[in-house]
């Protein structure tokens, strides 16, 4: 059970913010861009009965969208910048109706374009352009290094802390799965595995369900994950944290090396002690940093009473501190497997303003907004409106067709040295638990395009 693991920013979320502040904060918060839209492109018409993530990449003079056509079918579209002409290339993979099917892309450092998605514990799909910034190059290569690519999902690709191209992804199925890592070499065009062994493996009892690697501000690649024992989410359990250098070489937020691969009996990496049916459910862990670098995770448990509520923790003194940042009377019971529809959300903590810290959440009773912080306590001061950098048209929802929603991707690359940013629009039902929704299904949505410029800075 996930939703559109990172290729669906946390920006959809903030787009619906609505929440009035409940108490004074006294906080003034850094100043948020404003942007206005620039221009606007209609690239394509996208399934709308069912969410999938798309992916958006801007390199240099370049610009490449993918995603699936109104036929469900793979395809790349790419233009030079300052132009209005498309070209497309439709790719042999079709999706069928599972939001896990994502997909996503990457530019080597020769410029040549690297393409995967429609995975869900299928071999691997995997396309790589034989020229330079050419999408009509593309084509299918069966395998990377022909090692454990059978059963593979959620694939990402990243650079490494000396820009080398990674990918890695899940080898497996939720309750059993390991996380593998393969590194790209431009000069003889291949893959190798970085290790030699997964990152994490379930040892075939569980999987774990990641964030990052995310290079933090510290100059440290941090990994936060959940353990997860079977394909019910209730079975979650265990939210932990890495951290590395270099990928290759892992150690603990105490400095200890962790022999890897990773396991449930890996010692102290737990950052807190959240049993299977506790509350927390994959994709509900992120890792953010205050003021001083230090980082904190953000997630939600079951407090004592049963009720679901936000949890922030920051590495003190030799260990993880757990303190709860809300006090609800709600508790979201989830079960069974497949796409839902997340009905609690939490983002990354941030700097606010001087000795604060922000946390945006989104909740299906109790609305959403910022959580602001005491940064030394960690205690919370009080709520406050989300700030709306972006546009309203780009939030505001065209269609009529019940049960829709707007589905946003940010550019890979985010701004350019100018600001300018680009962002992807488009719109769906929700989850359905990757089974096809009962007829009638909306009509195709438009793939929309967007320029954005930067216009000031606002406070609010």
């Amino acid at each position: 059970m996930h939703t559109l693991r990172f290729q669906t920013t946390f920006f959809s979320i903030l787009l619906a913010l609505c929440c009035c502040s409940l108490a004074a904060t006294e906080a003034k918060p850094r100043p948020a861009p404003l942007f206005a839209v620039e221009k606007t492109w209609e690239i394509a018409e996208v399934p709308a009965a069912f969410p999938v993530g798309f992916c958006l990449l801007t390199k240099g003079e370049r610009q490449f969208v993918a995603y699936y056509d109104a036929q469900h079918r793979m395809t790349v579209a790419a233009r030079t910048l300052g132009s209005d002409q498309w070209q497309y290339k439709v790719l042999p993979s079709e999706v069928g109706w599972d939001s896990h099917n994502y997909i996503t892309l990457a530019l080597d450092n020769d410029n040549h374009l690297h393409l995967s998605g429609n995975m869900h514990c299928t071999p691997l799909i995997y396309f790589r352009s034989a020229q330079p910034w050419e999408i009509e190059t593309l084509e299918r290569i069966p395998s990377m290094t022909g090692l454990r690519e059978t059963r593979c999902t959620y694939p990402v690709f990243m650079q490494s802390a000396n820009n080398q191209l990674i990918f890695h992804y899940r080898d497996g199925s939720s309750g059993n799965g390991s996380e593998i890592y393969n590194l790209y070499d431009c000069r003889s065009k291949s893959w190798q595995p970085l290790l030699n062994k997964p990152l994490i493996d379930g040892e075939g009892r569980m999987n774990a369900y990641m964030i990052g690697p995310q290079l933090g501000p510290d100059g440290w690649f941090y990994l936060g994950w959940v353990w997860r024992d079977t394909s019910a989410c209730e079975t979650n359990h265990d939210p932990s944290c890495a951290r590395s250098r270099d990928l290759i070489n892992w150690e603990t937020l105490s400095g200890d090396p962790i022999a890897l691969p990773i396991t449930i009996n890996t010692p102290n990496t737990l950052i807190d002690p959240i049993p299977a049916r506790g509350g927390i459910i994959n994709g509900a862990l992120r890792i953010g940093f205050d003021s001083r670098h230090q980082p904190i995770a953000s997630y939600h448990k079951f407090d004592a009473n049963g009720h679901t509520q936000l949890y922030v923790a920051r590495f003190e003194a030799g260990q993880w501190a757990p303190h709860p940042v809300t006090n609800w009377d709600y508790r979201w019971e989830f079960t069974g497997g497949g796409s839902i529809v997340f009905e609690v959300r939490v983002g990354t903590v941030e700097p606010w303003a001087e000795g604060k810290l922000s946390l945006a959440y989104g909740h299906a009773k109790k609305g959403s907004g910022l959580i602001i912080l005491d940064e030394q306590t960690l205690q919370p001061l009080g709520t406050e409106r989300a700030p709306r950098s972006y546009p309203n048209e780009i939030g505001r929802l065209e269609s009529t067709f019940k049960g829709m929603r707007v589905m946003t991707t940010s550019d890979k690359n985010g701004a350019d040295k100018n600001g300018t940013r680009y962002i992807l629009r488009w719109e769906t039902l929700t989850n359905n638990r990757d089974r096809k929704p009962p007829e009638p299904h909306p009509a195709p949505s438009k793939l929309r395009l967007y320029k954005l410029k930067q216009l000031a800075a606002a406070t609010k």
